[in-house]
């Protein structure tokens, strides 16, 4: 894959993920007039051969990885070499992430290709029916992977550090890529929560990892287009800071992912596959109580 991107872009991305705004601040009882940095937010179409097929609000960082993640948790490309070259464009309006398609793919899109406009961090952009929308989620297998629920939990703790953007602004979500031996190895953030997930999914796979030996981080809720993405890149594992929808149980089930959310310093929950997930002595239930 050939990726096309002029330095300024690149500069203008990484100056433009936030900036300073003037608030006036009532905290402890006393007002204040200071400064604060917010999280920029950003129009980014994403174009296939010329046509555009999304159009999404989101953090115009990291848009290369965001391009092949979401082609790849939309089912529109099965591997990153399908996409043969992408540009980033910016203009006065956003970002444009420009990508070519290889042969057979670029035929199998052009059927289900036209302009669609989102919310923040939508999901189910594209998606033309409810089949699609409620789509059978690929299988998950991961025999034999087991976590220490500590080590999952000690996942999530340290992930806040490495929120770059979330410290300065408290108002992006994350995706992190978590490995028993390697711990975190890479983490994502942007203003939509689908965003993060779909660029973390393009930095694994174009980075030619896998996702099937580590559990995938979320510092959001669990919704299903959250457990079809994390399917897409064969995570067995998702662990969230909020709860899931019954919706994302049962699909998260059907994929065969574990599901562990509500991961707190006091507790979790672990709602699917719990086999993977190996509970201390003392919170394990006993049998026939």
């Amino acid at each position: 894959m050939h990726t096309a991107q002029p330095a300024t872009v690149e500069a203008m991305m990484m100056e433009s993920t936030y900036t300073r705004h003037r608030e006036i601040a009532w905290r402890g009882g006393h007002t204040s007039s200071t400064s604060r940095l917010i999280a920029e937010e950003s129009a980014i179409a994403l174009t296939y051969n010329g046509s555009t097929h999304a159009v999404m609000m989101g953090t115009p960082a990291d848009l290369e990885d965001f391009g092949v993640g979401f082609s790849l948790t939309e089912g529109i490309i099965a591997r990153a070499s399908e996409i043969a070259s992408i540009e980033l464009i910016s203009n006065e309006l956003g970002m444009e992430v420009r990508m070519w398609l290889n042969g057979d793919r670029a035929a199998t899109l052009a059927a289900r290709r036209r302009a669609i406009s989102g919310p923040v961090g939508c999901g189910l952009c594209g998606i033309e029916s409810l089949e699609q929308a409620c789509r059978a989620p690929s299988r998950v297998e991961g025999p034999g992977l087991a976590f220490h629920a500590r080590d999952l939990l000690h996942a999530m703790q340290a992930l806040s550090p490495l929120q770059t953007l979330n410290q300065h602004t408290r108002s992006v979500h994350a995706a992190a890529f978590w490995h028993p031996r390697a711990g975190i190895t890479l983490v994502r953030e942007d203003v939509g929560r689908h965003n993060a997930l779909d660029k973390l999914a393009g930095a694994i796979v174009s980075e030619g990892r896998s996702a099937s030996d580590g559990a995938v981080l979320l510092t959001s809720r669990v919704s299903v287009e959250m457990v079809q993405k994390a399917a897409m890149i064969g995570a067995p594992v998702i662990v969230a800071v909020s709860a899931p929808t019954a919706l994302a149980i049962r699909t998260a089930d059907e994929a065969g992912i574990t599901l562990l959310a509500i991961a707190r310093d006091d507790g979790y929950g672990v709602f699917t596959h719990p086999r993977r997930v190996l509970l201390p002595e003392e919170a394990a239930p006993r049998v026939g109580c």
